[in-house]
């Protein structure tokens, strides 16, 4: 749980970073959706939101598929800088 956490906050943190060095569309986006995406991380490590023994795989999609839809329609739909 707390490498995910890590990686998470990490990620996240650089996207935001990087929206605001650069104007990166996507990384406006995908900055809070990783930052959100460590609550259900951690409800799931301490047991609070039990996701069964696949709950990490399914945790792994939902960030992965997240991410890069979000990264895909934002681009598409708005250019690639603002």
């Amino acid at each position: 749980m707390g490498i995910w956490l890590l990686a998470l906050v990490w990620m996240g943190s650089a996207c935001l970073f990087n929206a605001r060095r650069c104007g990166r569309v996507h990384c406006r986006y995908t900055g809070p959706f990783l930052l959100a995406m460590t609550l259900p991380v951690l409800g799931h490590g301490t047991g609070l939101v039990p996701l069964g023994e696949d709950g990490w795989r399914w945790l792994g999609i939902a960030t992965g598929g997240g991410t890069m839809a979000i990264w895909g329609l934002s681009e598409r739909l708005m250019g690639r800088y603002r």
